[in-house]
């Protein structure tokens, strides 16, 4: 007798769970890759769309990583984290943001990845019924947690027309009324639009007036392409009284993987995400955390990146430039966002971003990642797998040999 069916949670399903024919669009273009590669044996998949850096963290992080490892002080749990760590935030934080005056104490809090800080923040705030607030395409996982924990979402799409900014003037009054929470992600994932003071300004008076947290997710925000310094929403006027700021030390240190970041802001709100933060894990391996210190001390790593970002962007926008597309310089992270083609001049059509996806892999062993939750488009990662920059150019030109006999068409939808 099969009991477990039915005992699954709504959440995920109910007794439902498993029987969903929906694939999920990472899922979906995993298993083209794999079936590009049985159809294309002589050729090599090019990723223009993985989400993780290329490089390995530097080599002082990881004989940090190391030399604290052997020390038997650094064994057992690490609960909410250790005061290095916290401290190195609050100093990263002033040097590389010019936000000071931040308590490490009581305004920081380690986590295991950002992704862990925006899974728990739902948690401390959101009762049935509440919204959330977020922006898309995007991160979901607050929008996910949030209707878990019987609350709703409510999606702001990051439009063109608006600079890829979410329309706070849009928003209903009734919703408004009911959010508790707004998450935003500046360096945006995918469109690459950076921040601005005015921006993060207006979105600190919106928060006010309805008295709903902000969340920032600043996964990114070192990663600046525009020759721009970084921006914190923490250094907006007042912004300390209301919002988060969640960082993480994948992107911006090469350490996918090492699972650290840390939340900064309102030290009511860190409080909160301590406390049920203690309810879920015992804190990251303290070697990863003086690892991490030694990273956050050292901001030139993510500046020498930068370099490494800049240069394939000029190399990958030539390339797009000559295929036809419209092709907007990101601002920060390390992708490209651009409309997908329609079709192509022999016929072939393109319903959506993720039709266009497909042809790529599956006929020209390129992965690129579609989206589209407001419009159709595709983000192209400067993340591809090339040690040096002789090998870089070498993969752009092999990517116009493989799209030579392809001439794309664009047409309003």
């Amino acid at each position: 007798m099969d009991y477990i069916q039915e005992m699954f949670a709504e959440r995920i399903g109910g007794s439902r769970f498993g029987m969903s024919d929906v694939i999920y669009k990472f899922e979906k273009i995993k298993r083209s890759k794999r079936e590009a590669a049985e159809l294309h044996p002589d050729m090599e998949l090019i990723d223009l769309g993985v989400g993780q850096p290329d490089y390995m963290a530097d080599g002082d992080v990881i004989r940090v990583l190391s030399e604290e490892s052997a020390k038997w002080e650094n064994r057992g749990y690490a609960d909410n984290g250790i005061d290095e760590f916290k401290k190195a935030a609050a100093k990263y934080m002033d040097q590389v943001f010019g936000v000071k005056d931040i308590d490490y104490e009581t305004e920081t809090l380690h986590m295991i990845g950002s992704k862990a800080g925006l899974t728990i923040l739902p948690q401390a705030f959101i009762n049935p019924g509440d919204v959330t607030l977020i922006t898309v395409p995007g991160y979901p996982v607050m929008g996910t947690i949030t209707e878990w924990l019987g609350g709703e979402k409510y999606e702001l799409p990051l439009k063109e027309e608006h600079d890829f900014y979410p329309d706070l003037d849009a928003i209903p009054e009734n919703i408004c009324k009911r959010a508790k929470l707004i998450y935003v992600n500046y360096p945006n994932n995918p469109t690459g639009q950076a921040a601005t003071r005015e921006f993060f300004e207006k979105l600190v008076a919106f928060a006010k007036k309805n008295h709903i947290i902000i969340v920032q997710d600043a996964a990114y925000a070192a990663i600046c392409l525009d020759g721009q310094k970084p921006l914190s929403i923490l250094s907006i006027d007042g912004a300390k009284d209301i919002a988060v700021e969640i960082h993480s030390l994948s992107k911006s240190y090469n350490m996918t993987g090492w699972r650290l970041g840390f939340a900064v802001g309102n030290a009511k709100i860190i409080a909160a995400l301590a406390t049920v933060k203690d309810n879920f894990d015992a804190g990251q391996f303290k070697p990863i955390q003086l690892a991490g210190s030694y990273a956050l001390a050292h901001p030139e790593l993510t500046e020498q990146m930068n370099t490494v970002y800049k240069r394939r962007q000029k190399l990958l926008c030539e390339l797009l430039a000559e295929k036809g597309f419209c092709v907007t310089p990101s601002k920060g992270t390390f992708y490209l966002y651009v409309k997908a083609p329609t079709g192509m001049a022999d016929g072939k059509t393109f319903a959506t971003a993720e039709d266009f996806s497909q042809y790529m892999i599956r006929e020209k062993m390129i992965s690129v990642v579609p989206w589209d939750d407001a419009g159709h488009y595709v983000r192209f990662s400067l993340t591809f797998h090339a040690p040096t920059a002789e090998i870089e150019k070498e993969i752009m030109d092999e990517v116009r040999v493989r799209l030579a006999d392809c001439e794309f068409v664009f047409e309003e939808r």
